[in-house]
């Protein structure tokens, strides 16, 4: 067959999801389209670092972090009485939540979205458009290896598999991770909402100075904790699928969905940061 078919039907295939996706997530918050569309755009280019990472370890081997993680092979971790786990297991499948996170999150501070964050839901959106733009060009190169090497008889469910749990497992993760990294983008104002809540008005301007740091611990602090958490539930999945306990898969994610979804319904999340983070600035500007 012409490779080129094979080509542009990968990327048709991969298409699907992504459109269903985009739109399921789209209308959580709709908005900003010209820089959603770069965020997409840039995240499909996010897999390419990854890939040149992996072409690497054919001519400088010791940048292989997968085969350091061989060494443990041997110790096992015993989930049940009949099943073990081997530690190189997860610690492999850490690494990738490790790049893939790190990578998605790029994407979007590659785009420079930041500028244009105005509440948590925004900083969500642009980290889920950014996993599912990685997501497709994955698909593409996934389906387009399976067409190459067995034909089109074994695509359908493959097909079925990534655009129903391995994309939204995609958009999930990432989005967890884009809830942490809002609150840490606008550690500021919230922090001095806290302020304003809870101190009386002498106190403020001192407790202002004093809390600079503060501020930047409480940033740091939340991206630290959705990293974690993000690079946890990805090897979480990657573990649920190697073990072939697919019977979780539906549950984990169902439960992942309605986290994300919480989340973009809190209405602590829709308000707008962004204004009280401007003026701010104008005011340190000013002082």
């Amino acid at each position: 067959m012409d490779i080129s078919i094979q080509i542009v039907g990968s990327i048709l295939l991969a298409a699907v999801p992504a459109i269903i996706w985009g739109y399921v997530f789209y209308r959580k918050n709709p908005g900003q389209k010209m820089l959603i569309f770069l965020t997409f755009v840039v995240g499909t280019l996010s897999v390419f670092p990854i890939l040149l990472y992996k072409a690497l370890w054919d001519h400088l081997p010791w940048i292989n972090a997968f085969k350091l993680a061989e060494n443990y092979k041997f110790d096992v971790i015993g989930l049940t009485n009949f099943t073990f786990l081997p530690l190189s297991v997860i610690i492999t499948f850490m690494l990738v939540g490790v790049i893939e996170e790190i990578t998605k999150m790029f994407a979007v501070t590659a785009v420079g979205g930041e500028k244009n964050f105005q509440t948590v839901d925004d900083v969500i959106e642009f980290f889920v458009i950014a996993a599912l733009g990685f997501a497709f060009t994955e698909n593409i190169l996934y389906f387009f290896n399976i067409w190459v090497i067995h034909g089109t008889q074994d695509l359908l469910l493959p097909f079925l598999f990534r655009s129903s749990f391995s994309t939204l497992a995609h958009l999930i993760f990432s989005g967890i991770l884009g809830y942490y990294y809002g609150i840490a983008h606008f550690a500021s104002p919230i922090l001095q909402e806290e302020i304003r809540k809870n101190r009386k008005h002498w106190t403020k301007k001192l407790h202002k100075l004093l809390s600079i740091r503060k501020e930047k611990l409480f940033a740091q602090e939340h991206i630290i904790e959705g990293l974690l958490v993000a690079i946890g539930l990805h090897a979480i999945f990657n573990i649920l699928l190697e073990m072939n306990w697919t019977f979780m898969i539906v549950p984990f994610l169902v439960g992942g969905y309605i986290a994300l979804s919480y989340f973009f319904e809190k209405k602590q999340d829709h308000k707008n940061w962004g204004n009280l983070l401007s003026r701010m600035k104008a005011s340190v500007l000013r002082d």
